[in-house]
């Protein structure tokens, strides 16, 4: 095979940037990376980080860089997006608008007010670029990693046609979590999971193909103090052994582990995302004694963390600090699985990967036309949804709810309609009066005006 280009648009995402390509100087093939931000500033750090990296580990890798995203589209076998409209600026007013109204939220980059008011600055953008994807590189793998995945996924699909894949670590992690936590190892466990992106239910979990739900609901007991008898589950499980000390702990997840008692499955990505999905039952945003994104799961402090971590990199891209060799210290693909995607796609592995799709009859008791996360086989014609006919009803029925909103999310983001978004607001649960939507929507449209092409 030989030199593959990969586009990565908004490449000032740079902590996605950096992982993406020490993940391709650990594949040790040749690649031609092109680098895409409209910021000129973000997009020198990318490239000069970029740079210090491939000449570090002295890697087979062609580098470019624009603004201009059509100056570097030609050619592409992959293109992939992690464009954030508006960069943190704009998602501190995503949070801290709708705090005036009493709405917390630990993340809002997904759904309530938060994301749906990210949605209407993303969508445009986003199509847009599926447009000259389609143009200048139709046969172009297009994954995107940009948030709200599922309304991105979705709009781009239906304005375009394009067959973006939406792609995203949760699932991946929280399995490896629950691994851990059982005390298996990770490589020897599998699941399967049907949702939206950040909200997944996690419903049949094996290790070397057994049930592990038992050894789960054992460790759980365990955790709570409360007697278990491990015989029958050492004739299951054979290698078990005691969990690491480090192992995770559910007391960290309390409404995701509810979720789990009440359901048998449970819910990607644990708390921090997957309460955002239940507003209902965190009024004012009160959670086990704390405020969501205030003092538990802080938005101020992940947005701190993110303007720190990229001011180290600005200092690396110019050459003023030494470059952080732990972006090495990994298997291939690690970071996002992208690349291990990428070489399973190429060699027709039929590997299986949670990703982001049309739901197209996949899951028979949810919307046809719905973006699903869900299991997905690598083949050599790209990712193809796994047929899931077991998904239960009891788990389908919260996912149907969070769609509706989502898609009314879609329509309104592609059409520029105020009424639309008013409404998606109070589909989705968190505002629960039109007076207080519309005054909401009215002081998210301002504060983004700037970025809203289609209410114009």
């Amino acid at each position: 095979m030989g030199t593959q280009k990969i586009v990565l648009i908004g490449a000032g995402s740079a902590m996605f940037t950096r992982g993406l390509v020490a993940d391709l100087i650990l594949t040790r093939q040749p690649w031609h990376v092109g680098l895409v931000d409209i910021d000129p500033v973000a997009l020198e750090t990318a490239e000069g980080l970029s740079r210090r990296m491939i000449e570090a580990r002295g890697a087979e890798i062609a580098l470019s860089a624009s603004t201009d995203r059509r100056d570097v589209l030609p050619g592409a076998d992959v293109v992939v997006t992690t464009v954030g409209v508006g960069g943190r600026r704009a998602w501190e007013a995503d949070v801290f608008i709708p705090r005036k109204y009493g709405i917390y939220q630990p993340v809002g980059d997904t759904i309530m007010p938060g994301g749906i008011s990210r949605a209407m600055r993303m969508v445009p953008a986003m199509v847009e670029i599926a447009k000259d994807i389609a143009r200048l590189c139709p046969e172009a793998h297009f994954f995107n990693y940009g948030n709200p995945m599922t309304v991105n996924c979705w709009a781009i699909r239906r304005a375009t046609g394009v067959p973006v894949v939406g792609l995203c670590h949760g699932v991946m992690h929280v399995e490896r979590e629950l691994a851990q936590f059982m005390g298996a190892p990770p490589e020897e466990v599998t699941s399967l999971g049907v949702g939206v992106n950040h909200f997944t239910w996690i419903y049949d979990l094996r290790w070397r193909g057994q049930d592990a739900w038992p050894l789960v609901r054992a460790r759980l007991a365990e955790e709570r103090g409360e007697p278990v008898d491990y015989g029958e589950l050492r004739k299951r499980f054979p290698e078990l052994g005691a969990p690491a000390p480090d192992r995770p702990k559910a007391a960290a997840n309390p409404f995701s582990w509810s979720l789990f008692a009440a359901h048998g499955a449970y819910p990607a990505v644990n708390d921090r995302h997957v309460t955002e999905f239940y507003p209902e039952r965190f009024p004012g945003g009160q959670y086990y004694g704390k405020t969501l994104g205030v003092d538990v799961f802080s938005v101020e402090a992940t947005i701190a963390n993110g303007d720190r971590i990229y001011a180290q990199m600005q200092a690396q891209a110019r050459g003023d600090a030494p470059l952080d060799e732990r972006v090495f210290q990994r298997s291939a693909g690690e970071h996002e699985q992208l690349v291990a995607i990428l070489d399973a796609i190429a060699h027709d592995t039929r590997g299986v990967y949670s990703a982001n799709l049309p739901n197209q009859g996949a899951v028979p008791n949810l919307p046809w036309d719905a973006i699903l996360e869900l299991p997905a086989v690598a083949t050599a014609g790209g990712l193809r949804a796994m047929h899931i006919a077991d998904f239960p009803d009891s788990l389908a029925e919260p996912l149907r709810r969070k769609l509706a909103g989502q898609e009314l999310t879609v329509q309104a983001a592609l059409t520029g309609s105020r009424r639309l978004f008013v409404e998606a607001l109070l589909m989705d649960g968190a505002v629960t009066d039109r007076a207080t939507a519309e005054s909401l929507a009215d002081e998210l449209l301002a504060a983004h005006r700037q970025y809203l092409p289609q209410f114009s």
